[in-house]
């Protein structure tokens, strides 16, 4: 464990940022009042993902690497944090559709037949809990090491 404790430690500080971002979102009513625009303004949360990453490769490089890290190095360490981040990821949706926003679901249904962007039935299906679990999980794990490659990339320093 003391081989990833710095993965760990900036993986559940990412964890809790997701969770800070839902809260945010639900409050200035991108889960309700505002949620046609929720598509827009939920992709800002890379800015704040993407910075977590890059402090935590910064700290790897400086406290495990004693200031030097190769590309190598740093890819393994954010996708160790990734894997983390990945296997948290149901929880965090769980909590953020259960407690933060319970009626996120039937609101996003009802606007997207309401719009006619999809069938009730089709939106039923994409919009629960089971499917963003899911999609948590695997997007996680797509954009942990797509991130991970490219900060990587920036910071490593010989």
């Amino acid at each position: 464990m003391s081989k990833i404790r710095l993965e760990f430690k900036w993986a559940i500080r990412f964890l809790l940022a997701v969770l800070a971002w839902m809260i945010l979102e639900k409050y200035v009513g991108l889960h309700d009042v505002h949620i046609a625009k929720h598509a827009i303004y939920t992709n800002l949360f890379a800015l704040v993902a993407i910075t977590i990453y890059v402090l935590a490769l910064l700290d790897k490089r400086n406290n495990d690497y004693e200031g030097k890290m190769s590309w190598k190095q740093g890819f393994t360490a954010g996708v160790t944090m990734t894997i983390i981040i990945a296997l948290f990821s149901p929880l965090t949706q769980y909590i953020s559709s259960t407690v933060i926003s319970p009626d996120y679901f039937n609101n996003i249904i009802e606007y997207s037949v309401e719009t006619k962007k999809m069938n009730r039935e089709i939106a039923e299906g994409y919009f629960s809990l089971g499917s963003y679990m899911l999609q948590a999980f695997f997007g996680a794990l797509t954009m942990g090491v797509v991130t991970s490659a490219i900060v990587a990339y920036f910071v490593k320093k010989q």
